[in-house]
């Protein structure tokens, strides 16, 4: 038994040394789009995010769209909005010495931001930084989906980080806005962040509860990403569920 219990945590330190290999320095593209189904400007934003998710399916480009609170109050409550996303966009106007923050933002990799409906800007940093190789690589094991939660294990190759960002992320949806600048439009959203939290350990087990407006049918998956004190995104992963 204990020669069985020692092959197999051989076999499992086997497993991190050469994923975290086939993982390194491989370049990977974040896109984070701040959005809002109250705001009339994003249909067009959330539409470019869909098809960049369509088009670089196969390659280690992750998109998603959080939905910001601070529309709701005109008219139309965004179903999929949460003040922590809302918090999460001014750390990046600080980031960026930005006075304020606005609806349909993109963020690039933590490193610049454009409006989100710009598709010649995004079509210059999606070519830019598909050469810009990473620096952390994110492994993670042990994945189980409860009917309240998602639980697993990660790693990171990086002994120094400042946080790492977990997202459930929700495939998509089509809503039927009712009021607000977009009454009456059919908006289809895609890779929503339904809930994420952070983390600083280089290794923990993770616990991310799904909120009430995910179904059981719902395609979920996780993104998880490393940043710098600067924000600057030096590492990314996406495992489905």
């Amino acid at each position: 038994m204990q020669m069985l219990q020692k092959l197999m945590m051989v076999l499992t330190l086997i497993f991190w040394i050469s994923s975290a290999a086939q993982q390194h320095n491989k370049p990977i593209i974040l896109l984070e789009l701040f959005t809002s189904q109250g705001c009339s400007s994003c249909p067009p934003a959330d539409e470019l995010l869909g098809e960049i998710k369509k088009n670089y399916k196969d390659q280690n480009v992750f998109v998603v769209s959080y939905h910001v609170d601070y529309w709701n109050r005109l008219g139309w409550k965004d179903p999929f909005s949460l003040p922590i996303f809302s918090e999460y966009q001014r750390a990046y106007a600080q980031r960026f010495e930005s006075r304020s923050i606005y609806t349909p933002q993109l963020v690039v990799n933590g490193s610049e931001h454009f409006t989100g409906s710009d598709s010649y800007k995004l079509d210059k940093a999606l070519k830019k930084y598909s050469k810009t190789k990473t620096e952390a690589s994110i492994l993670i094991k042990n994945i189980q989906r409860e009917p309240s939660h998602v639980i697993f294990n990660y790693k990171v190759d990086k002994p120094s980080l400042d946080r790492i960002s977990w997202v459930l992320v929700v495939d998509k949806r089509i809503t039927k806005v009712a009021r607000g600048e977009n009454r009456s439009k059919t908006l289809i959203n895609t890779n929503i962040a339904a809930n994420g939290i952070v983390t600083k350990e280089q290794s923990a087990k993770v616990s991310i509860s799904i909120p009430n407006w995910v179904s059981k049918n719902d395609q979920l998956s996780i993104i998880g990403y490393v940043q710098s004190n600067t924000m600057r995104v030096i590492g990314a992963t996406k495992i489905e569920l």
